[in-house]
C-alpha cells in the first residue's frame, strides 16, 4: 500500500476512533489523521505478530480493523498522556 493509501486509511481509522472513543481531545484534525495513520502501523504490526496478517492491502477487511483496533489503541495511549500533563499543571 502506497503512502497515500496510508494517509487516506489513517484519516478515515483516525475518524472511527474518536468516533468509537469521543472525547475532548486538544489538537484538531491534524492530529486525528497523525494518530490514525501511528495506529493503521500499530494495528498492522499487532495483525502481524499475533495473526500473521499485515496491512497490505486497503480494500481488505482485516486491514480496516487492524488499523482501527491499533487507532483505538494510539489514541487511548495519546489521552492517557496528555491527560496526565493537563492534571499535573492544573
Amino acid at each position: 500500500m502506497g503512502i497515500i493509501g496510508w494517509i487516506v486509511l489513517g484519516l478515515v481509522v483516525g475518524a472511527l476512533a474518536k468516533a468509537i472513543m469521543p472525547g475532548k481531545d486538544g489538537g484538531g484534525i491534524l492530529v486525528t489523521m497523525l494518530l490514525g495513520v501511528v495506529g493503521a502501523f500499530v494495528g498492522g504490526l499487532i495483525g502481524n505478530w499475533i495473526f500473521g496478517v499485515g496491512i497490505d492491502r486497503f480494500w481488505s477487511l482485516s486491514t480496516w480493523i487492524l488499523a482501527v483496533v491499533g487507532s483505538l489503541i494510539v489514541l487511548g495511549v495519546y489521552r492517557a498522556i496528555v491527560g496526565r500533563k493537563a492534571v499535573s499543571r492544573g
